[in-house]
């Protein structure tokens, strides 16, 4: 089961409306707004931490940003 966090909890994390939190990656990738379609994330758009969902992040190892999913590592 996947634990639901806030958004100052993640480190690495993404939330189900197309937000990503990377606190490991450059500046412009640290937080981003994507569209979803069909299952597929893309089109990363650079937004400010107070634009973010308050609740509702689930924590991941690390994103795979060449291919725009999640790492299956």
């Amino acid at each position: 089961m996947e634990t639901i966090l806030d958004a100052g909890d993640v480190i690495i994390g993404f939330h189900p409306a197309g937000y990503r939190i990377d606190k490991t990656a450059s500046p412009m990738n640290m937080y981003t707004k994507w569209d979803i379609i069909e299952s597929h994330w893309c089109n990363p758009k650079p937004v400010c931490f107070d634009s973010l969902p308050e609740r509702g992040w689930i924590a991941t190892e690390k994103f795979d940003w060449n291919n725009f999913h999640l790492s299956e590592e």
